[in-house]
């Protein structure tokens, strides 16, 4: 028995060295692998950067438990929406099959049951007033008019880059699909653009810190500040909308969609 568990740990430990004998080190080069689309790594680093947070970029990816990381879910995502949290443990169970660890780090997250109402669109009166608001930031106004247009996934239309707008065909290629606009952003987005012609099309209000730099991906070479995220992005909706919403919770970017 005794000879067995150490071939199981010589195992471990050599699958694990193969991806880096850290766990910092082994999110780095899991992250660094082609074939990821934008927004998928940038879930998988918002995962793994919790995980080095919490448990140590320099903690020996071989001792890593199932247990260890229930504790840090239960902590930074214990009553984070079912979609949420399903993502994240999604990533932890691609990253302990890429690292070929013989440990299931995944093993004490159990799927929660995800219940997404449907989202429904808001009335076009609504949306006439909005979009007629000449006071608002122009990335609010061209993010809102393009999902609108587009009836693209909010995920899709944030990782749009500069450089893959066809701004004469009023279309941007992302993943293996378009996205389409109409007049509206096309008369909005020279405002936005405003000489850049790289990067993230969306872009945050600031300069990240240095230890919270993102990906090179998501950083504008020429402002140096980060893509907007989801969250953010949304928080900013939900305030613009609180008046115009009966119920004072504000729309979420989702309802931006138009009708069927």
């Amino acid at each position: 028995m005794c000879r067995r568990a150490d071939e199981l740990a010589a195992t471990t430990t050599t699958a694990a060295a193969a991806h880096g004998s850290t766990l910092g080190q082994a999110a780095q080069d899991f992250l660094a692998r082609d074939g990821l689309d934008p927004a998928t790594a940038r879930s998988y680093r918002q995962t793994l950067r919790r995980l080095c947070l919490a448990l140590g970029e320099q903690t020996p990816l071989a001792a890593l438990t199932a247990d260890q990381v229930a504790r840090v879910f239960a902590t930074a995502w214990g009553t984070a929406a079912a979609t949420t949290w399903n993502r994240h443990r999604s990533a932890v169970r691609s990253f302990t099959a890429w690292a070929e660890l013989d440990v299931d780090l995944a093993a004490g997250l159990d799927r929660r049951a995800e219940t997404r109402p449907r989202a429904h669109p808001i009335d076009p009166a609504v949306l006439d007033q909005l979009f007629s608001r000449v006071d608002l930031p122009v990335r609010e106004r061209t993010l809102w008019r393009l999902l609108h247009e587009s009836a693209a996934g909010v995920t899709a239309v944030l990782s749009l880059n500069v450089e893959h707008l066809d701004l004469a065909d009023r279309r941007a290629r992302t993943g293996n699909t378009w996205v389409t606009w109409r007049s509206g952003t096309a008369h909005l987005l020279p405002e936005l653009l405003a000489g850049r012609s790289r990067g993230p099309l969306f872009l945050a209000d600031r300069r990240p810190a240095p230890a919270r730099m993102p990906a090179g991906g998501d950083l504008c070479p020429d402002t140096g500040r980060r893509r907007l995220s989801y969250e953010r992005a949304e928080y900013l909706f939900k305030q613009a909308t609180k008046p115009l919403d009966p119920t004072g919770a504000g729309y979420t970017l989702r309802q931006l969609k138009p009708r069927d």
